[in-house]
């Protein structure tokens, strides 16, 4: 137990000062120094069996709270354990319950696992929380039961729990790519939107935003970017702004890369709603 809690003030410590963006809009994608397990879903599934108990790390606030697994075989459906660990979630969500995804990590055991999830309580309930009903990890390689998908958001949550977001956004396609920048801006994680576009600072604009939902793309094939250095992507979103109507926005989306060994990057040079 003494291992354990000297192991969270570390990571909590270390944590905070890598992830916080907030506070200095600087960008957070720098790995970190411990021991984080990537693993499948399909071992995490052993690893966590029903009813087992653990903690969960928010990566950016390095606040933590207990939860147990009481279902799910697609994903972790998990409860907090008590009504304190449920008055530190709502915390960790600025007092409001969200279906916004959220990098953290999984301590059981001594052990770091990258997950990946959101603050949203939904179906049922069995623990005396003050907690009406559950909410979803997800881990690499896990799934939606709606779609039987890795849900895209969690995926990026999850490569940025085990440090490797920036590695992994790398690699990305320009359709990947465009989808990783929406996804930034539905998560408001300006750690993502710093990584895939070069515009350096979010803040201003995450504020006026409450989401935003892609309804319609037009994916570029192999040849169209397999060798260029500059392509051009027609979104169509819904935009979702506070106080306001949602407004329907189409954009040519800019992506370049330096080389065709680099990543692409979307170019900002008006706020999204202009």
């Amino acid at each position: 137990m003494y291992k354990k809690i000297l192991l969270f003030l570390f990571c909590s410590t270390f944590i905070t000062s890598a992830y916080i963006v907030k506070a200095t809009g600087e960008n957070t994608s720098s790995p970190i120094s411990f021991d984080i397990q990537l693993l499948s879903w399909d071992m995490i599934n052993e690893r966590l069996p029903r009813y087992s108990k653990f903690t969960i790390m928010d990566i950016e606030t390095g606040k933590q709270f207990n939860v147990q697994r009481r279902a799910g075989s697609q994903h972790a459906d998990v409860q907090p354990l008590t009504t304190e660990d449920t008055k530190i979630m709502k915390d960790i969500y600025e007092g409001k319950w969200s279906w916004r995804r959220r990098a953290v990590l999984i301590m059981v055991e001594d052990q770091l696992y990258a997950a990946s999830m959101h603050g949203m309580p939904h179906g049922a309930g069995a623990l005396a929380n003050n907690f009406p009903g559950h909410f979803c990890v997800h881990f690499l390689g896990s799934t939606t039961h709606k779609t039987d998908k890795m849900d895209f958001s969690h995926k990026l949550m999850v490569y940025k729990a085990a440090g490797q977001l920036t590695e992994y956004l790398e690699q990305l396609n320009p359709n990947d790519a465009a989808k990783a920048f929406i996804a930034g801006i539905k998560e408001q994680d300006i750690t993502i939107l710093q990584s895939i576009s070069t515009k350096p600072d979010w803040s201003s604009e995450l504020t006026m935003i409450e989401n935003i939902k892609m309804m319609d793309m037009k994916e570029l094939e192999q040849e169209d970017y397999k060798q260029e250095l500059q392509v051009n992507l027609s979104i169509d979103c819904n935009v979702y702004v506070k106080n306001e109507k949602s407004r329907r926005v189409r954009k040519e989306l800019l992506l370049i890369r330096s080389s065709p060994l680099e990543g692409w990057k979307v170019i900002v040079e008006k706020p999204l709603l202009e």
